[in-house]
């Protein structure tokens, strides 16, 4: 009787010709397949089931990078590369529950299927990066302008400021608050997603990359930009330092001529058990120091953005 011949399950995507290179016959891989101590992700591609991951984010990771291994020179990208980058989603689902998504060189071909999208367009290497696995994976910027493309403004503003915020943090070792606001590398970024934007041939995103601005910490503040803006409304300053007696405060959003305070509350914002306090005694400090508040909740923008313009407004006059 022979003796099996011991083998190491792939603990990350590996096409069948990479198993049978390192010594792996078809009888093995279907030993273990019907063993269940295999996965096959895709045809011909394969991954240890123990290295499956539980949640659905790490699953459509695994079947991306599976799709990106038996298609080279293809990036990671899109709502594949979202999620890689941890961008924001600017509305329900979230980047995992949609199909795997590659680009594909020009010469390649655009393919749609249920578990996978093959994009065509230029991957010039400036656009380009390598995640944590080794893989290909478009750029925060380029993967911004991607999904940007066709979306509405406000929209269009949560990817491509949260992309902007990504790249000033590569700028600098240990960036501030100051660091978001330095009009040089504000500028910088509104003039990468801009070429990038004229490599990829899209012209509709220049009022939202003009607006676009790596100050801003959340979705909200950035769809709430989009939709003042949108409304004809006076535009905020986002994190404006307000120096006080009592220390510095950094405001969502403020109007210096009405000294009005604009903040949005979301769940993110209380995380820490005494985070809900804190914030109403910065609130109190502020007031005592003559400014005015307007809030809306973070959810309020998402669905129901007209009722805080009309919110917004009606403090800016009595200002």
């Amino acid at each position: 009787m022979r003796t099996p011949r011991p083998w190491l399950l792939p603990t990350r995507p590996t096409t069948r010709a990479q198993l049978m290179a390192a010594g792996a016959s078809k009888a093995m891989l279907a030993t273990q397949l019907k063993s269940g101590r295999l996965l096959r992700l895709r045809h011909d591609v394969y991954l240890a089931a123990s290295e499956w991951p539980d949640d659905r984010a790490g699953q459509h990771l695994a079947l991306v990078r599976a799709e990106s291994v038996a298609t080279p020179g293809a990036a990671i990208s899109h709502e594949s590369a979202a999620l890689v980058w941890g961008l924001p989603s600017p509305g329900f689902p979230g980047w995992e529950e949609f199909p795997v998504s590659l680009t594909v060189p020009r010469g390649g071909r655009h393919r749609r299927l249920d578990a996978a999208i093959h994009h065509l367009g230029p991957l010039p290497s400036q656009h380009l990066s390598i995640d944590t696995m080794g893989y290909s994976i478009t750029s925060p910027i380029r993967t911004a302008v991607d999904l940007a493309r066709g979306r509405p403004l406000p929209d269009a503003l949560v990817l491509l400021d949260a992309a902007a915020r990504l790249t000033v943090t590569a700028y600098e070792v240990s960036p501030t608050r100051a660091t978001y606001r330095n009009p040089r590398l504000v500028q910088a970024v509104r003039e990468l997603l801009t070429q990038t934007a004229e490599v990829r041939g899209i012209a509709c995103l220049t009022e939202a990359i003009g607006l676009a601005d790596p100050c801003r910490e959340s979705a909200v503040e950035s769809l709430s930009a989009g939709h003042i803006f949108q409304a004809g409304l006076p535009m905020p300053v986002f994190q404006e330092p307000i120096r006080t007696r009592r220390g510095v405060f950094y405001p969502d959003c403020y109007w210096p001529e009405q000294g009005l305070v604009g903040e949005v509350d979301g769940a993110v914002k209380y995380r820490q058990p005494d985070a809900f306090v804190k914030e109403k005694e910065r609130e109190q400090i502020l007031r005592d120091h003559g400014y005015r508040f307007v809030r809306w909740l973070g959810k309020e923008i998402m669905t129901t953005p007209h009722i805080v313009m009309e919110r917004i407004g009606r403090e800016l006059e009595a200002a």
